[in-house]
């Protein structure tokens, strides 16, 4: 008995695993066309679920599109009401997964069959270019999830006279609910509710629980699943703690329904009905029937829903980076997606900010407003470098752009705590003109649509300030020289036209940042002009 039961959790072992490498596989195969189909998704709640569900079916995982999803709420490209969609429709993809374990799994010995395709797998990934390399992982745990099952079943075979539903609690109300619990638990250990299923399948293939009795373990493990996405909202930005407890929230609700669906479904079992149906088959078409019941019905309310939840987790911390949780970390370019937006909320921030300054008449800067986006600006630096990206990748050179995008704006948020240089710079009648066309450049940040065409702005104007601060420094000590002008002053206008050369200088790259993040391309900026610029 021993060795079957080892046997046994071996064979949950290899689910496990195969689950993951098929869920990894199918990932690498899907690549930007998940984030696209997502993407494209939004137009109302129904066609957000339907995606949801799609995509989730296609890499059998609702942890890569609800992390994809975040990524787009965090980047402003979706709301969170859009998203929400997406997020109810995964759940009735991870139900696939069931179908396939009940269909394939357990009507067909394929463990044996498959060995070779775990080799075949194995070598295509080790050897194979990509997407090869994605086919090769995807096809070995495919393999290597129906030997597991193939082991699961035959452990559980040897229980069948040991393990009856008898041993669990009573098909009672109470007995119910411990069951539920137990669910839960099974789901909680494993961390997959793919794999409890299985294992309820492969217990109720050889009659050790009733239909009842799986029935209510699986509600367990659909709200089972909550645990991780609980678990993920810990330090979490904004969106992914509202995407958490949505989930948390539309879980307990469909568990809730399923739960009193639990009697017809007894009473089925043990009417003359139930004899013709397939208990399998029955468990997993119970399973996502509540899960297509749940939607459906939410889907109706889903403005409301948003609003409860946006409600329960309002906004913390600064707005320019509330954003940045740790789930999406996860998916490089979800992770990206986020910052990318923080960064463009700073970078607004701090030009409005400065721009207050070069302006007639002049506001004064705030020291406090300064912190904050100093505050952001190490925070966001901080989250960019923990994505972990691929070398030679788009994410990579994303991620390599935006911390030179954070260092040009620490640099030009130091400049911006210069008040007697900004002071001069729209005071005095040699500066006045090239200060408030800075300022003017900064302050339309706001409202352009155009950010090619307001870096190129910012390239001029660092041109323009390059060539006049070297006319302005000869004729400033000429003027000196001459008695034209007192030398008392000197220094700082000279220092204030440095400083509207180097503030130009770190908006253009800022800008042509930007425009190299958002165009996906390499920024305009050539080696020769870089050069070009004397250092801080």
């Amino acid at each position: 008995m021993n060795v079957e039961a080892v046997q046994a959790l071996g064979g949950l072992g290899l689910f496990l695993v195969g689950m993951h490498m098929l869920t990894e596989g199918l990932r690498g195969l899907a690549g930007d066309r998940l984030r696209r189909i997502l993407r494209r998704s939004t137009e109302t709640p129904f066609k957000g679920a339907t995606a949801g569900a799609l995509t989730t079916a296609m890499v059998q995982s609702s942890s890569a599109t609800t992390v994809a999803t975040v990524g787009f709420v965090a980047a402003g490209l979706m709301t969170f009401q859009q998203a929400l969609g997406i997020i109810f429709g995964a759940n009735i993809g991870t139900t696939i997964t069931g179908w396939l374990v009940a269909i394939v799994g357990f009507k067909l010995d394929l463990g044996l069959a498959l060995m070779p395709f775990v080799l075949i797998g194995a070598l295509l990934h080790l050897l194979a270019p990509n997407p090869w390399k994605y086919l090769g992982w995807a096809l070995a745990g495919f393999g290597v999830l129906f030997i597991g099952i193939d082991a699961l079943k035959d452990g559980m075979g040897a229980f069948g006279s040991l393990i009856t539903p008898e041993v669990f609690p009573a098909d009672t109300f109470l007995g119910r609910l411990k069951l539920v619990a137990l669910g839960m638990v099974l789901t909680i250990v494993t961390q997959s509710s793919s794999a409890g299923v299985a294992s309820a399948l492969a217990a109720l293939s050889v009659g050790a629980i009733t239909l009842p009795q799986a029935a209510a373990l699986v509600i367990g493990m659909d709200v089972g699943t909550t645990f991780t996405a609980l678990v993920a909202t810990i330090g979490g930005g904004t969106a992914t703690r509202r995407t958490g407890l949505s989930h948390v929230i539309y879980n307990l609700l469909t568990g809730c329904m399923a739960f009193a669906l639990l009697y017809p479904v007894g009473w089925l079992a043990q009417s003359g009905w139930g004899l013709a149906i397939d208990p399998q088959m029955a468990l997993v078409g119970f399973h996502s029937f509540f899960n297509f019941i749940g939607v459906v019905a939410v889907l109706g309310v889903t403005p409301q829903f948003a609003r409860l939840i946006i409600w329960l987790v309002p906004d913390r911390g600064t707005s320019m980076t509330r954003d940045l949780g740790r789930q999406p970390l996860t998916d490089p370019a979800a992770a990206l997606d986020a910052v990318n937006a923080a960064a463009q909320r700073i970078v607004a921030a701090l030009l409005h900010e400065l721009g207050r300054g070069l302006n007639r008449p002049a506001a004064d800067i705030r020291d406090e407003t300064l912190e904050e986006i100093g505050s952001a600006t190490r925070h966001a630096r901080d989250y960019v470098e923990a994505i972990s990206t691929e070398q030679g990748s788009a994410e990579l050179q994303n991620q390599m752009a935006l911390l030179h995008l954070f260092d040009h704006l620490d640099r030009l948020r130091h400049r911006a705590m210069q008040g007697d240089r900004i002071a001069a710079a729209v005071e005095d009648a040699s500066l006045l003109d090239r200060g408030l066309k800075l300022g003017a450049l900064m302050r339309g940040y706001d409202a352009t649509a155009d950010i090619a065409h307001f870096a190129a702005q910012a390239d001029m104007l660092r041109r323009d300030f390059r060539d006049f601060r070297r006319r302005h420094r000869g004729e400033q000590i000429m003027l000196v020289a001459s008695h034209g002008k007192e030398p008392q002053n000197l220094s700082l206008l000279l220092d204030s036209a440095r400083w509207l050369q180097r503030s130009a200088y770190h908006l253009w790259r800022i800008a042509d940042l930007l425009r190299e993040i958002e165009g996906k391309e390499p920024g305009l900026a050539t080696q020769e002009q870089l050069l070009d610029e004397e250092t801080d």
